[in-house]
């Protein structure tokens, strides 16, 4: 993305506040008006004095008061507009920074899990915080000094050849000179600053890796390998980003140059042109105030393209973020469906991830109001991707799933996962008290319907015996809590949201032998009158299945009741036999 672009794009980027953004650009073009005007103004001052002893007292004390007043204007004028632009810009700069982040949060939640698989959470959230605060700073910086340069050079700078030609081109041929020298440092520097903006999300990337297993890593003795290789990381940052600092301090010294050599041109041609009578000593004085607006102006360009090769990189990547399209995209026409009767069918359904091998292949069944499904089979036969397409985390290759006869992808995301409940396999908390947990899937429960749940799911009275009851923070992942607490938890939670359609994968798989025996009756009084599909690889926990689906190779090998199963002597069978021979070899 060419500088131009991407600087259009982020100014596009303020949204609602493009009027206030227009009001502001006003105010700019105002303060570089009266900018210009200061020189000249002072320029005819000198020019009054210089030939005071040609006027009259009066004449003289009269356009004298007249010049004075309209300068005294002037800078007032000045300072009201840049106290208005500075205050407005302020706020409206903050005010879109955090519209941003809360766009680019909620729109990285809605994104796929396969965007998630292959994105670590804390590039993500470094380029966020970064983004943000550069796209904040752009912001501000254009409304307060980059278009009153912009007019300076474009509009005000023509002006002054119809002052003096000869004066006005030395002051053009600064700019030029400017903009070669800028333009030949960005060609060389901005790919190597992008090489500098991935090492910094390698960085950021590394130390979330570390943060996030702090157990393996204190377990595992790998504090001092974690910080050598962030060490490793910091030395490759710091050996690219030298040699860009390296070019943009040469070009600073180089404007610096160029505009001490431009003011004493002005001094020295302005010299030679008064003594030929073609220029006055206020001539003179007005263009070395425009050069030295123009070279303050030139230094904050400078600094301000400087800055922009070294964040350009960080925008990038939050715009190519923000242009990430979802793999499930929700259809314009989606209907919102009330709650369901739960009606499911898959109908034809094959899967396969981008570019992968098939996983699931032709699986045809239909789940009533009512009934448990059982998904059984070895691991990687594709019992939880086909869940997962129930939940249009994926949609399918081919064929379609339906809700109550509708295709899942002519229903809003939100309509369907309202009305779609997972117990995980792997208990997922936030780092949250336990009851903003309990409350992710219905946020308006009350505190009766909670303990009930709560009671149901065997996890009441441990939570009354943690330090603050219902309000226990849980720790990262739920780290202050066992196994079974989190899983029962998880259980409370689905309890909680009421799904006509449910999920349990591996559902009691962190509980003991006691506490899963008295979770299976509150399952028990969950799943009746739902439709409900059973993730299981322990068989003893689908007896009770209106039907077990037996996944082999991604595809559905056999389908029946378990007595059934049992006794066709096939896969299923096998695989009874298997877990009872396993159990019968654990020694007790």
């Amino acid at each position: 993305m060419g500088f131009l672009r991407l600087y259009w794009r982020v100014l596009g980027m303020l949204g609602g506040d493009r009027r206030l953004a227009g009001w502001l650009a006003l105010a700019a073009l105002a303060l570089a008006g009266l900018q210009f005007l200061e020189p000249v103004l002072f320029g005819r001052v000198v020019d009054l004095l210089a030939r005071s002893d040609r006027m009259e007292s009066a004449a003289l004390w009269s356009e004298a008061t007249t010049l004075l007043l309209v300068w005294a204007a002037v800078g007032l004028a000045g300072i009201g507009a840049n106290v208005g632009v500075g205050l407005f810009a302020d706020r409206m700069a903050h005010r879109n920074r955090l519209r941003v982040m809360h766009d680019y949060f909620q729109h990285v939640l809605a994104l796929p899990l396969s965007f998630h698989g292959d994105t670590q959470s804390g590039r993500l959230m470094k380029i966020m915080l970064v983004g943000s605060d550069n796209l904040f700073g752009l912001w501000l910086g254009f409304f307060r000094e980059h278009l009153i340069t912009f007019v300076s050079a474009v509009v005000l700078l023509p002006l002054t050849l119809m002052m003096n030609w000869r004066l006005g081109l030395l002051l053009i041929a600064l700019v030029v000179v400017f903009a070669v020298v800028a333009g030949l440092v960005i060609r060389r520097t901005q790919d190597a600053q992008e090489k500098v903006e991935k090492f910094h999300s390698r960085l950021a990337g590394s130390a979330q890796d570390a943060l996030s297993n702090v157990v393996v890593v204190q377990s595992f003795t790998r504090l001092n390998s974690e910080a050598r290789m962030f060490g490793d990381i910091v030395r490759q940052v710091l050996d690219h980003q030298f040699p860009v600092l390296n070019w943009w301090a040469m070009v600073a010294v180089l404007t610096r140059a160029a505009s001490t050599i431009c003011v004493i041109a002005i001094f020295v041609l302005g010299t030679v042109l008064h003594v030929r009578g073609q220029a006055t000593v206020g001539e003179i004085v007005s263009f070395m105030g425009f050069a030295t607006l123009l070279i303050g102006r030139l230094e904050g360009a400078v600094a301000f393209i400087s800055h922009m090769v070294f964040v350009r990189p960080a925008i990038e990547e939050m715009f190519s973020v923000l242009d990430a399209r979802s793999s499930v995209p929700e259809a314009p026409d989606a209907v919102e469906i009330g709650r369901a009767e739960g009606r499911v069918a898959f109908e034809g359904v094959g899967f396969a991830y981008p570019g992968g091998p098939a996983i699931l292949r032709g699986i045809d069944f239909a789940a009533h109001p009512g009934q448990t499904i059982a998904l059984v089979g070895q691991t990687g036969a594709g019992k939880s991707t086909a869940m997962a397409l129930l939940q249009r985390l994926w949609d399918p290759s081919e064929g379609r799933i339906t809700l109550d006869g509708h295709d899942l992808r002519a229903i809003t995301l939100e309509s369907l996962r309202r009305n779609v409940g997972v117990v995980f396999q792997e208990s997922m908390l936030f780092s949250r008290t336990i009851r903003e947990n309990l409350l992710v899937g219905r946020p308006d429960a009350t505190q009766e319907e909670i303990e009930a749940a709560c009671r149901q799911a065997e996890a009441h009275d441990f939570i009354t015996r943690q330090p603050h009851g219902y309000e226990t923070v849980v720790g990262e992942r739920g780290a202050n809590l066992s196994g079974g607490q989190r899983q029962r938890l998880a259980i409370a939670r689905a309890l909680i949201k009421d799904p006509p359609v449910l999920i349990l994968d591996e559902a009691t798989s962190a509980l003991d032998a006691a506490t899963e025996a008295r979770v299976q009756k509150a399952l028990a009084a969950l799943m009746a009158g739902r439709t409900t599909f059973i993730i299981a690889h322990r068989l003893s926990t689908v007896r009770e299945a209106d039907e077990i689906l037996v996944f082999d190779g991604g595809q559905v090998a056999e389908r029946g009741p378990f007595a059934e199963l049992v006794a066709r002597g096939g896969r299923f069978a096998d695989l009874v036999r298997t877990q009872l021979a396993g159990s019968a070899a654990t020694p007790h």
